[in-house]
């Protein structure tokens, strides 16, 4: 295995590196930066934070969830741990995608399941259980309709409302037959069409059916799978909801990360209320309008003493945003750390006052692992090709340039004559100013025109290279192509059906060998 420093990688936010960096400028954001010895403070504060009767009804409701799935002995031992108090979880989130959607689905988990395992190493008296959120309540249908293989992509095509988890799973039948169209023989595709097959022709909802998927792909690994959409949860959550309806607070908290974030891009905006009313089919914003609450796009109106006791009554009726959801999981959950991607982390950077208001515990945040996959025929051909790992991470224009020029016979410094001129109109720019000042503007157009020039001149030389070398740049193309397709991270477009065809468990086991969540590098794996 290789890795490269996401700072070398050009993927990934500003952001993002400053808090792989430990910036002092964000450490107010923050709780614990997710190195192993942190964990200690970590679990104290959480094990005399969290109350044993959130852990009973946890265990309960988990146990209703599950009732219909075969689980392995691992993580029903899991599951029952979380009644003691000495259990944590570990935390990745996701979206209901279709087939799991785009790879790093795995690597979530995969990342989620050997912090665990390396966490039960240095601290061997505690528990420590892999979890996979599932985000059943979210709504944004098209976002997750579909998943690429070999480059094709199979869309679930449906008129979708309300959350994604209660959508039924009728018009899966014609993704089913497209897809196996689409495969090969051999065992590893036979078992690719029953999974699918059983998870979604024989499951009544995409809740159900992602969730034996998920189950099916690590229940050997213990993963435990929650369902927030869940009427014993949410009464847990009630009072923190009381609180939102009655106070409007967090964005007032949110807004307090500003200062620091408005550096960078700031993920997402909070609303006065953020939360949602949600039934099949409905999942729409409460907003609050001269003393009364009303749900978007409804009819539904509500008093203030009508929405509280609506909260007692049906808490499963209300559905954390962006902004509480976070919230929602730590409060039901005796979490550690949660693992996401750069866009996941830049928001839970947000919300670190919004815990303190609602006094609970911030978790760790740990940067998912990103792995690039490659197969030996790639691996081969890039040795031939004399490519190393970085090169093929730079933008396809910089590649093709970096590689023109090592390729040339003749080399020539363009940017060097680039900086050279502009010294040279610098000093006749400050000579004109003390002598001539009414040339400066026929100085600047010089020196604008004679830039151009030859900005010009390297484009025909590059051109000209390229002819000379196009052979073996196509194949250096090519493969960059294979393996960033669309000029993207791979991870973000292909399915790991597009690998488990040809390597089948293989590729699992491999991820979880290899996989070192808290080392904060990009891997590639050569399979």
């Amino acid at each position: 295995m290789f890795s490269i420093p996401y700072s070398q990688t050009g993927y990934f936010s500003k952001l993002m590196i400053d808090y792989l960096n430990q910036d002092p400028q964000l450490q107010s954001l923050y709780h614990r930066f997710p190195v192993i010895e942190n964990f200690k403070d970590q679990i104290q504060e959480k094990q005399h934070q969290f109350p044993q009767e959130h852990r009973t009804v946890l265990v309960q409701s988990l146990k209703n969830q599950y009732k219909n799935v075969a689980i392995s002995d691992k993580t029903r031992n899991n599951i029952e741990s979380l009644a003691k108090n000495n259990t944590f979880t570990i935390v990745t989130g996701h979206q209901l995608n279709l087939f799991t959607g785009p790879l790093y689905f795995l690597y979530k988990i995969i990342s989620t399941i050997n912090l665990c395992k390396e966490l039960k190493a240095q601290y061997p008296e505690t528990n420590f259980v892999p979890v996979y959120w599932m985000a059943t309540e979210d709504h944004d249908f098209d976002e997750i309709n579909f998943f690429n293989f070999n480059r094709i992509k199979f869309q679930w095509n449906k008129n979708a409302s309300g959350p994604v988890g209660r959508l039924d799973t009728k018009g899966l039948e014609a993704v089913f037959e497209q897809f196996k169209q689409h495969l090969t023989l051999g065992n590893n595709a036979k078992k690719l069409v029953e999974l699918f097959e059983k998870a979604y022709l024989q499951h009544s909802n995409l809740t159900e059916a992602t969730r034996f998927l998920a189950n099916e792909l690590f229940k050997d690994q213990g993963l435990v799978i929650v369902d927030g959409d869940d009427q014993d949860l949410k009464k847990l959550f009630a009072p923190h909801i009381k609180k939102e309806l009655l106070e409007q607070s967090s964005i007032k908290e949110v807004e307090k990360s500003y200062p620091i974030l408005n550096n960078y891009l700031i993920q997402v905006n909070p609303r006065e209320i953020n939360l949602f009313y949600i039934e099949n089919g409905l999942r729409e914003r409460i907003v609050l309008e001269e003393n009364s609450y009303n749900v978007l796009n409804t009819n539904l109106k509500f008093s203030e003493t009508e929405i509280l006791n609506l909260v007692d009554l049906h808490p499963e009726k209300f559905s954390p945003n962006v902004i509480l959801r976070p919230l929602y999981q730590e409060v039901i959950l005796p979490n550690l750390c949660y693992i996401g991607g750069g866009g996941e982390l830049a928001y839970w950077l947000e919300l670190k006052a919004v815990f303190e208001l609602h006094e609970t515990v911030f978790p760790m945040l740990l940067l998912r692992n990103s792995v690039l996959l490659a197969t030996e025929k790639q691996n081969n051909k890039r040795e031939k090709l004399h490519l190393n790992w970085n090169d093929l991470f730079l933008k396809t224009d910089v590649f093709l340039k970096k590689k023109t020029q090592e390729l040339a016979n003749h080399s020539f410094d363009f940017e060097q004559q680039k900086q050279f001129l502009k010294d040279q109109f610098k000093q006749l720019h400050n000579l004109t100013l003390q002598t001539h000042p009414d040339f400066i503007g026929a100085v600047k157009a010089q020196e604008v025109k004679q830039l151009k020039g030859l900005e010009n001149l390297e484009k025909r030389y590059f051109k000209a290279e390229r002819l000379n070398n196009k052979e073996q740049l196509d194949r250096m193309l090519d493969l960059k192509i294979d393996l960033f397709p669309n000029n993207s991270l791979q991870e973000r477009v292909d399915n790991f059906a597009n690998f488990y065809v040809d390597f089948g468990d293989e590729l699992i086991e491999k991820l979880l060998q290899n996989l070192k969540p808290l080392e904060q590098n990009y891997s590639i794996i050569v399979l």
